[in-house]
């Protein structure tokens, strides 16, 4: 010890100008404000190095975990969080015969599925058959006019078999503003609901029934902010709601729950556990609550659907990961590890096993569990949890003016916004400024549908709430659920439908980097229509080239050289091909004008809009 004491004594701390002085001797002159600040969807820029000087002005880094606000989280002496994997209940026998299964394979959450139709005391006693629900949290998802029914049959079975009331948790997916937003139908008449069912679960005081499904939005495309904001909005309309119902602020904070997403923005979604806990504690202060326990947010994280893909689908086992990383390090209280396989099929068994072990690697080998709050101190960390906590506020304010989520949600507000950023997205991933690995960024080549076709995102929205009888339609807009990658799977599978695979050749010729580099660009951009695209070492003349571009039977000849050598080799190879095969410069040459005016229309380069260009050669291949 006395040696490392030695150590920093000898050795003086740099300063943060003397790092900055550093970093701009090794930027050789480029823009440090371009090249190195990350200026994020919400915002707010993220510098490449953070200090501790950085932290002096946060409050909130005083605080120890489970204390007041609860940046830190709700648990002080471990990370434990539910491993939960969700049944469709349909057949009671079946449902109660898997979760017995997979109990044995480390889950201790179950979410059920149930349709309404099917609650009754023997519907219950079959599915919970063999189950002991004090040492397993029991999650149950049914028509939201059959909650307070299903509260009711609950009660009774647990009565029935002698079960400790009171330390039994679980939940009721209660939220009819979730339906709102994801079909556009008016659901308010249901939300008077919401006081009878607390009633009925008086007895049962650890299991929650009033949710926040904001895992919607994330499915839906929202950025980080705005799932944050608007939860917390839909937080406090619940609130509202409820004590305006006669409910006493405590019982009512404590038996909210959220159903928050997490995407692969692993930093980012860490900080937005974090600082949505510190605000939600803020919010329910102002309730006058009777504890500071009152004012927890309890959180299951669901991996998101948005960016999962159906072409190189085991890449979602990455996607997945680093999102349960992020959920587990931002201590929330359960998980749910969407299956890689969900884009194109009802999950596999084998997809549902990998799911879980996911979660479990974590806890068992990596030890996520072990540690409360890792992430505490870390400056990075503590500095986006306070600039996201400053953007997701600011949109809690802006909904509050408004006149609260509800009537938001009830005149189209929220899902024309959260829409508005899907769009956003998708337009940013067709010009290949969000990436999609194994789409439109390094897509498998030789890789095939095989069969595979999308889900429909309203048969796959497996958070929502089964919903039974009739709610009156309204005008109001439905959220866009269309994950990111889906119009270039569209691109993909219609190429795969095609008489003949399209054959990309690419004509490397002269110098050697620059054909190299934009031979490799352009079978990443190709091969993401499905193209069968074939590299070379190179030619020494345009005409060898052509001549074994037509000799691979190629629908698509790629020119790839250099800028300059392109006024040299562009429009012989263009006249020598003379229209046999589509022709394409690789690249956006300071001679294209003189190019274009002889005749040559294609070019690409890393300003095109990547799903627009393929769909129009498409079109031109007759596809």
């Amino acid at each position: 010890m006395a040696n490392k004491e030695k150590l920093f004594s000898e050795f003086q701390a740099p300063t943060t100008q003397e790092w900055l002085d550093k970093i701009e001797v090794d930027l050789k002159g480029a823009d440090f404000q371009k090249r190195l600040v990350w200026r994020t969807n919400e915002g707010f820029n993220v510098q490449p190095f953070y200090r501790r000087e950085d932290l002096k002005d946060l409050k909130a880094v005083d605080s120890l975990p489970g204390e007041f606000p609860f940046v830190r989280g709700n648990k002080t002496d471990n990370n434990l969080w539910f491993v939960r994997q969700n049944i469709d209940a349909e057949d009671a026998k079946a449902a109660n015969a898997k979760a017995l299964d997979i109990l044995n394979k480390g889950v201790d959450s179950l979410g059920f599925k149930i349709p309404g139709e099917s609650i009754s005391m023997d519907y219950i006693a079959t599915l919970l058959d063999g189950i002991l629900p004090q040492y397993v949290e029991l999650n149950f998802d049914t028509c939201q006019r059959h909650c307070v029914e299903l509260a009711n049959v609950l009660l009774d079975y647990f009565k029935q078999k002698q079960y400790p009331l009171a330390d039994l948790k679980g939940s009721i997916n209660f939220d009819p503003i979730n339906k709102m937003l994801l079909k556009g139908k008016d659901t308010t008449a249901v939300l008077e609901q919401a006081k009878p069912l607390i009633a009925a679960l008086k007895e049962l005081p650890s299991y929650k029934c009033i949710n926040v499904n904001s895992v919607s939005l994330n499915n839906a495309g929202a950025y980080i902010y705005q799932e944050m904001g608007y939860a917390l909005a839909w937080g406090a309309e619940w609130m509202n709601i409820l004590t305006e119902a006669g409910i006493d602020a405590t019982e009512a904070a404590k038996r909210i729950k959220f159903n928050m997403g997490v995407s692969d923005n692993y930093f980012m979604e860490i900080a937005k556990f974090r600082a949505a806990r510190m605000l939600w504690a803020q919010i329910v202060k102002q309730y006058e609550p009777k504890c500071d326990c009152a004012c927890q947010m309890h959180v299951c994280a669901y991996t998101s659907e948005y960016n999962q893909t159906l072409f190189d689908s085991y890449v979602n086992l990455l996607r997945s990961q680093t999102e349960t990383m992020s959920a587990a390090i931002a201590n929330v209280d359960s998980i749910v590890v969407t299956p890689f396989d969900k884009p194109y099929e009802t999950p596999t068994d084998f997809a549902e096993r990998i799911a879980r072990n996911q979660q479990l690697l974590l806890k068992e080998e990596a030890h996520f569990d072990k540690l409360v709050d890792v992430a505490g101190g870390s400056y990075t960390i503590e500095h986006l949890t306070d600039a996201i906590a400053k953007e997701g506020w600011k949109l809690f304010l802006e909904v509050e003016n408004a006149g609260g989520f509800l009537s938001e949600a009830q005149k189209g507000n929220i899902v024309n916004a959260v829409n508005a950023s899907n769009d956003k997205r998708h337009a940013d991933a067709a010009k290949r400024k969000e990436f999609i690995l194994g789409t439109n960024q390094f897509p498998n080549f030789t890789e095939t549908s095989e069969g595979k076709q999308p889900v429909c995102p309203a048969c796959s929205a497996a958070h929502s709430s089964v919903c039974c009888g009739s709610i009156a339609a309204t005008p109001a807009p439905a959220l866009n659920t269309e994950r990111l990658a889906s119009q270039f799977e569209a691109l993909r599978l219609a190429t795969e439908k095609a008489k003949k695979q399209p054959i990309a050749f690419m004509l490397t010729i002269g110098n050697l980097a620059m054909r190299q580099a934009r031979a490799q660009f352009s079978c990443n951009f190709l091969a993401a229509a499905g193209y069968k695209v074939i590299d070379n070492l190179g030619f020494k003349t345009v005409e060898e080239g052509v001549d074994a571009a037509l000799e691979a039977h190629a629908d698509i000849v790629v020119i790839c050289s250099s800028d300059d050598e392109y006024a040299e080799y562009a429009i012989p190879a263009f006249q020598y091909l003379n229209g046999r095969a589509m022709y394409i410069v690789a690249g956006a040459p300071a001679c294209s004008e003189d190019l274009k005016a002889a005749g040559i229309e294609n070019f690409i380069h890393v300003k095109s809009n990547q799903l627009e260009t393929l769909q129009a050669y498409n079109a031109k291949l007759g596809i």
